[in-house]
């Protein structure tokens, strides 16, 4: 089990940001290697189901998720969505907080609880480095980059 925290700030407006992140089709812009299909109809909400698939060919796996909870920007209240991994080969959670930050601001605070099944827990350090910095560290300055938010 890996236990990750990352946080940013970003020039964009809490809605801006949180609709960023929660917008689960765009997170294959910046994840390479995958793609995302959301299960049930919209507006994301608790229940809401989507697949994130990465990989190549037989190389590649899914990894299902499910909204548990959902708390859009209002307020007061930092915006705040979790996930539930409900694969089983990934498993573990993730928590989107997004907060106001100074005038027009924002400030993104990710958790991550990532397990993969099969992998030693020899392997939890270098796979923690790996997944903060490089998957979810770029894919989260990637969504929140400014410009058009698609």
């Amino acid at each position: 089990m890996v236990l990750f925290l990352l946080e940013r700030v970003a020039p964009v407006s809490v809605d801006q940001a949180w609709h960023r992140l929660t917008d689960w089709e765009r997170h294959a812009a910046v994840v390479p290697l995958t793609r995302v299909t959301v299960a049930t109809p919209p507006p994301t909400r608790v229940g809401t189901l989507f697949v994130a698939r990465s990989g190549i060919g037989p190389l590649a796996f899914d990894d299902p998720m499910e909204v548990v909870a959902w708390q859009p920007p209002g307020a007061g209240a930092p915006a705040l969505c979790r996930l539930a991994k409900r694969g089983g080969f990934v498993t573990g959670w993730a928590e989107i907080e997004v907060h106001p930050y100074g005038d027009g601001a924002s400030r993104v605070v990710w958790r991550e609880d990532l397990s993969v099944r099969g992998l030693p827990h020899a392997f939890d350090r270098p796979l923690g480095a790996v997944a903060r910095r490089r998957m979810f560290g770029r894919a989260v300055d990637g969504l929140l980059r400014p410009g058009p938010a698609s």
